[in-house]
């Protein structure tokens, strides 16, 4: 367990960092240290947090179980995880009205991923795992409303292409990590047995 948290202390540190760092002049890091190096650190920490986040969670396994969620729930999570990938994948796709209706659909995506999987999951590493998850998407987008960052302005083009191809992309990789990845990359199948 101790890996999986400090990796989530790894992990989020920096977004956190990034979220509510200061940018009046002379105390912005990013600043301080430029662009490219500034990135370069965040990301190094954020994919050390990664990786032992996803390697202490399999070791923490089995877990205490701290409740036992009805099978109902499982399938509840199976359907909020359609509506998760259409989000992810718009976020990194052109405006639409899907994006523009989220405004953060990243923070939309993972908060619906993370509800879904605590619902469906009652084991300490889980709760622990995907509570942070939750919290992170709950406290970045809070930051975000403060700092003014409303996403898509309402005169932002919106491209239909941007919104279809998000359902397929999205729709896509639901399809393939219910099916057949989600055993291979977490040893679990998605569907509830």
């Amino acid at each position: 367990m101790t890996y999986l948290i400090l990796g989530i202390i790894l992990f989020f540190g920096p977004h956190l960092f990034s979220a509510f760092r200061s940018r009046a002049p002379g105390k912005d890091l990013r600043a301080k240290l430029g662009q490219g190096p500034y990135m370069g650190l965040y990301s190094l920490v954020s994919l050390a947090g990664f990786v032992l986040i996803v390697w202490g969670y399999g070791a923490a396994r089995p877990a205490p179980v701290l409740y036992t969620p009805p099978t109902g729930l499982a399938h509840l999570n199976l359907a909020l995880m359609l509506p998760a990938m259409i989000l992810l994948a718009a976020a990194y796709l052109p405006t639409g009205r899907i994006k523009k209706a989220a405004k953060h659909p990243m923070l939309a995506a993972v908060k619906i991923w993370a509800l879904g999987h605590l619902l469906a999951n009652g084991e300490l590493n889980s709760v622990i795992l995907f509570g942070s998850f939750l919290a992170y998407g709950v406290i970045d987008r809070i930051a975000l409303k403060k700092r003014g960052d409303i996403g898509p302005g309402p005169d932002a083009p919106v491209s239909a292409m941007g919104d279809i191809a998000a359902v397929v992309i999205g729709a896509g990789a639901y399809a393939a990590i219910l099916l057949w990845l989600h055993p291979i990359l977490f040893g679990m199948p998605a569907l509830p047995q």
